[in-house]
């Protein structure tokens, strides 16, 4: 009798090890679901929204200009930033400081990004902290799934300009 509790209380044990380290594999590789907060992606993110954020991209460095990321915060890495990848290594990057007088343009190092949110004039992003290490970014936003009302695919950059070559 002590034997076959045993065995069933091993077995147990065992299989929720394996699927404990599957969820882990689809949390880490896969994607998964990520609550929004804070109005700097604003209008394309609500505080709030749940969006959808897979990492595939990330590992296969599938990130591109226009892409909503998810990356540790450069400033505090307990916290995650939701941004939109605005330039990438090598690109040359119109900043605008805080102040609207002051313009410098800045090339984006090797294995940088240059994050921004929709919200120019309420976000924190690498116009204060500088080019993101790629390493910080956890995954790539691309579907809105709560509110329902904005179900389905994340929409183009209002501030669309912001992508010139120039």
């Amino acid at each position: 009798m002590l034997r076959g509790v045993l065995g069933k209380t091993f077995r147990l044990v065992g299989y929720t090890i394996q699927y404990g380290c599957i969820a882990h594999c689809a949390f880490e590789y896969v994607g998964g679901v990520v609550m929004c907060s804070g109005p700097s992606m604003e209008p394309t993110i609500q505080n709030s929204d749940v969006v959808f954020a897979e990492n595939l991209s990330r590992h296969f460095y599938g990130i591109q200009r226009g892409d909503i990321v998810i990356a540790k915060s450069p400033s505090d890495p307990k916290s995650n930033i939701c941004k939109r990848v605005i330039g990438l290594e090598g690109d040359k990057i119109l900043s605008n400081s805080p102040s609207v007088f002051f313009k410098s343009h800045s090339y984006v190092p090797t294995g940088h990004v240059w994050l921004e949110g929709d919200n120019l004039q309420n976000s924190t992003d690498s116009r204060y902290y500088g080019p993101v290490p790629y390493g910080l970014i956890r995954g790539r936003i691309f579907f809105k799934i709560w509110p329902l009302s904005d179900f389905g695919f994340l929409r183009d950059s209002p501030n669309g300009h912001r992508f010139s070559d120039d």
